[in-house]
């Protein structure tokens, strides 16, 4: 039996401009209202849980923020408040909001990142001011780190440093907050005593694993072998949930420099029946331009978005239970 997606990354701009080609010129045209139905069309699909992948968004030469701040200018966009309106939505369909605690630092610096004095203290101030103006949202539910490094074949010591040091500070605001981190490299984990006891020494709620497919480093036929030995590890731990990120894209052209473009339905299919037994969630990356809802008043993404809605939809509708 296969589970469906139960959640999605969500976003307001994507940082890798080739990537976003298909709705980041789009999206910073949005009103709130649009944004809102963003997320009521999440919720039709039964997703019950948004991450959302920036809160800041830093290049070398500018920045800027999706909330009102003094850390960095308000960004370029048509609605005044898009992080309101996402959370308001939220709200009214009971879906469960993880708050982004990046990018504070340039996007792609990542252990400057997780190591820099300066980084940490924009984002602890940035975390205390978007809990001050959203925390009353019975859907802000806790926190994603986006700074992340890869399993080669542990967890480098700076990342647990990192994810520990944001985890106590995100609960000394309110401990009941979840934390969520989305590793990749899981194809490489090394899945002993060791990473058992880097688990163990890992505060943080939930590990969403990277399957990798839509990157290209890792297929449907491999997947199952990697989230099997990655269950024992969690379960021997009993500490952080298991989740997975699953990968719903391919790339236009070359990885990482062209365009995110729907995969074929029947691979999702495929990534699901791998590793749905192993996972207490699946979430994926994204709905965001990958998915568009027919008759939607806030189409963003790929032609051929509207269609793999449907493809989607019925996939589930015929093998979920």
């Amino acid at each position: 039996m296969i589970k469906k997606i139960t959640g999605t990354w969500f976003e307001f701009w994507h940082h890798n401009r080739p990537e976003g080609k298909y709705w980041n010129p789009i999206i910073t045209s949005f009103s709130e209202e649009q944004w809102e139905a963003k997320v009521d069309e999440i919720a039709s699909l039964g997703m019950k849980y948004i991450v959302l992948l920036t809160s800041a968004q830093v290049y070398n030469d500018e920045a800027w923020a999706y909330f009102k701040t003094d850390i960095y200018p308000f960004a370029n966009m048509a609605a005044e408040d898009p992080m309101g309106a996402v959370l308001r939505a939220a709200d009214r369909n009971g879906i469960k909001v993880f708050m982004s605690c990046g990018f504070y630092g340039n996007w792609n610096q990542t252990e400057n990142n997780m190591t820099s004095p300066e980084v940490q203290a924009r984002a602890f101030r940035a975390m205390e001011q978007l809990y001050a103006l959203y925390g009353k949202h019975e859907s802000f539910y806790g926190w994603y780190l986006p700074d992340e490094l890869g399993i080669w074949p542990y967890y480098p010591d700076s990342f647990i440093k990192y994810v520990n040091d944001y985890t106590a500070f995100g609960k000394g605001l309110d401990s009941r907050h979840k934390v969520l981190i989305a590793p990749y490299g899981t194809n490489h984990a090394k899945t002993d005593d060791n990473f058992v006891r880097q688990l163990e020494a890992m505060n943080c709620d939930i590990v969403a694993y990277q399957d990798e497919v839509g990157v290209r480093k890792s297929t449907p036929d491999q997947t199952g072998a990697y989230f099997k030995a990655l269950r024992k590890a969690h379960d021997k731990a009993a500490k952080s949930a298991m989740w997975a990120d699953m990968e719903v894209f391919e790339f236009e052209g070359d990885v990482y420099k062209s365009a995110l473009i729907p995969a074929n339905v029947e691979r999702v299919e495929r990534q699901l029946e791998a590793i749905s037994e192993y996972c207490d969630e699946v979430l994926c990356y994204q709905y965001m331009g990958m998915m568009n809802k027919p008759g939607t008043i806030a189409f963003c993404g790929h032609p051929g978005s509207i269609e793999y809605y449907r493809a989607y939809k019925k996939m589930i509708d015929e093998k979920v239970k």
